[in-house]
């Protein structure tokens, strides 16, 4: 099978991650900002050495500011604003579960209006600048108890913050607060009622949004400055999760989409480039690029439909179907492939020339990034019992970070040796993914906002 990890030599590219991460375009190698889902090249990887290691709830904490309603949407930071968004529901809400997700779905939506808000934090106090709503009305779908009514990461370029939620529509604010332009999303069936969750990117002038649902499945760019939809390309696709992802790269720049049936590459025109098979029924994890390869997987725990649950790692210049239907014909363009390898919720992290798998369900993984040979299989990360995980890990420092839906982040040494270096407890829960820039983590919590770095 050619898709197999190859047998390798440790990689050369390990330890070389910050180097070229500061040779790709548009990068900010002083991490100032971190304007979207993942930050900057969706990798989850902090530059700055100031970046904290150790906090709980009262040390290291420079600010903590509740937030009304509930969103997991990760915060973005652009300057001395962070930005978020939410949803406050004038009745009662069903209490945030953890763990499992079996028997979280709703078959209805809230009879309840909701408020869909983008909120500005100020960054050294962390006061609320300004709170925008952009709608109010009932919700027309219902959502897993798991998920929220904001749970799409928004994206800013520093002149206007870009929000989506989901069904309702995409909006543009400016940094004053004001709506410059919306457009709006017909509401469509979500598999299961799950609701939504892939966020919109930035790239050039263009925001680009997949939606992935039961009825009615595209890719869109519209205008940034505008909201004028440039195209839309239907899809054949049933219901997703992951947010797309825009791979530079030396040949050209393309819009990488997961999904259940296939993945597929977009030119920037919305042409596709190259596909392969689906990943998960569920998919979720989004892709990302880290030292010359594309990375994708996703691996629903219950999908019996391909129990496989792949992560491929893919070289740049493709076309056409990069997989093909005989086991023993050449993909030059597969670097490598590992079956049963992918995550359910968590996206995959590079770091260092090692590629992590963090599992929803309580355990860690790594590979060599370059080859896919294993330096360890899965090692629990709380080694006395169970603990959930949906926010995607994140590297600094030489260690790697995983935040527990229980507010506990587990500090694993960066390396071939699985090495448990402490656990910082928040006590809230979480499955928003933290921002990281300058100096400081922003983690967001079922409750609140935490600004935490470290105090001399």
């Amino acid at each position: 099978m050619r898709f197999q990890p190859r047998a390798a030599e440790p990689s050369p590219r390990r330890g070389r991650s910050l180097g070229l991460a500061c040779l790709l375009p548009f990068a900010t190698c002083a991490q100032e900002n971190w304007p979207q889902f993942r930050g900057e090249g969706s990798r989850g990887v902090g530059e700055s050495a100031r970046l904290p290691m150790t906090w709980d709830r009262e040390t290291n904490v420079a600010w903590r500011t509740p937030v009304d309603g509930r969103g997991w949407s990760s915060p973005v930071v652009w300057g001395n604003r962070i930005f978020l968004t939410t949803a406050v529901s004038e009745g009662p809400v069903e209490a945030a579960k953890k763990g499992l997700y079996f028997g979280g779905d709703r078959p209805e939506p809230p009879p309840h209006t909701h408020h869909w808000q983008v909120v500005c934090l100020d960054w050294n106090t962390g006061h609320v600048r300004w709170m925008r709503e952009v709608a109010a009305t009932r919700p027309s779908t219902p959502v897993h108890v798991k998920n929220t009514y904001a749970s799409e990461t928004p994206a800013t370029d520093g002149e206007h913050v870009y929000a989506l939620f989901g069904f309702l529509g995409l909006f543009c604010l400016d940094n004053a607060g004001e709506i410059v332009w919306s457009q709006p999303l017909t509401p469509r069936t979500m598999a299961h009622g799950w609701g939504t969750a892939a966020s919109p990117v930035l790239h050039g002038d263009q925001v680009f949004v997949v939606s992935d649902s039961e009825e009615a499945s595209f890719v869109a760019a519209y205008e940034k400055r505008t909201g004028r939809e440039v195209w839309r390309v239907e899809r054949d696709e049933a219901s997703n999760w992951s947010t797309p992802f825009v791979w530079s790269h030396r040949l050209r720049t393309e819009l990488v989409t997961a999904g259940r049936d296939r993945v597929r590459s977009y030119s920037l025109a919305g042409e596709v480039l190259w596909e392969l098979p689906g990943l998960s029924v569920i998919t979720i994890p989004t892709p990302f690029a880290a030292d010359g390869l594309l990375y994708v997987g996703a691996g629903y725990v219950g999908d019996n439909r391909n129990p496989n649950k792949p992560v491929y790692a893919i070289k740049p210049g493709g076309s056409g179907n990069l997989v093909p239907a005989d086991p023993d014909a050449p993909a030059p363009f597969i670097a490598w492939m590992a079956a049963n390898a992918a995550p359910y919720n968590p996206s995959p992290l590079v770091y260092q020339g090692r590629f992590y798998v963090l599992w929803d369900f309580g355990f860690l993984s790594c590979r060599d990034a370059a080859t896919g040979r294993e330096i360890y299989d899965k090692q629990r990360i709380k080694p006395d019992g169970a603990a959930g995980f949906t926010a995607s890990p994140w590297a600094a420092n030489e260690h790697v970070f995983c935040l527990s839906e229980d507010g506990d982040t587990y500090v694993f040494g960066a390396g071939d040796d699985f090495r448990r270096v402490r656990v910082n407890p928040l006590g809230e829960m979480c499955m928003a993914t933290p921002a990281l820039a300058r100096d400081s983590l922003i983690i967001r919590t079922l409750e609140a906002v935490y600004r935490i770095r470290e105090t001399p």
